[in-house]
């Protein structure tokens, strides 16, 4: 299970990687042409937002896979080993739970929907439904990470 999590790490990694590079560009275009050439570009103010909502969801499920999220720990340091690992698992559940019913069934109907009332992006001219199935992919990859560390946990524990 640790090779697939290295082998999906990676692609993540390179993904996020691509996609930052992409912004970049695309943010200096749009200086370039604003400042440059007084005749800014079109589209890329709707592209950048559209990146960087694709670089945050994403960056959010690897960042849960290195166990660097942000948490809230102080009742899991203060507590006794026994508590503090029946904490992590309660810790861990609701986090997977939260991923499978807010972001992939929640994202997956809003993905639905917004194909099926063929919502078109302003400038770009794409359907928002592929701006927005980065949300239940996001939610796949946290359940996977999150299903991940609890197996780690209970090989740990036994």
């Amino acid at each position: 299970m640790i090779a697939l999590k290295n082998k999906v790490d990676k692609v993540i990694q390179n993904l996020l990687v691509f996609l930052m590079a992409l912004m970049v560009l695309n943010v200096l275009w749009q200086v370039f042409t604003r400042f440059i050439m007084n005749d800014p570009s079109s589209f890329t103010d709707e592209l950048a937002r559209y990146l960087l909502i694709w670089l945050g969801l994403l960056g959010a499920a690897y960042v849960t896979g290195q166990k660097m999220h942000l948490a809230i720990d102080y009742l899991l340091n203060k507590s006794k080993p026994k508590v503090k690992g029946i904490l992590e698992y309660v810790i861990n559940i609701s986090i997977f739970l939260f991923a499978l019913f807010v972001m992939v069934i929640g994202g997956a109907n809003l993905v639905s929907l917004t194909l099926y009332l063929k919502q078109i992006s302003a400038a770009l001219q794409i359907q928002l439904g592929y701006v927005y199935i980065v949300l239940p992919l996001s939610g796949l990859l946290i359940m996977f990470y999150t299903a991940v560390e609890i197996v780690q946990q209970y090989k740990g524990n036994n």
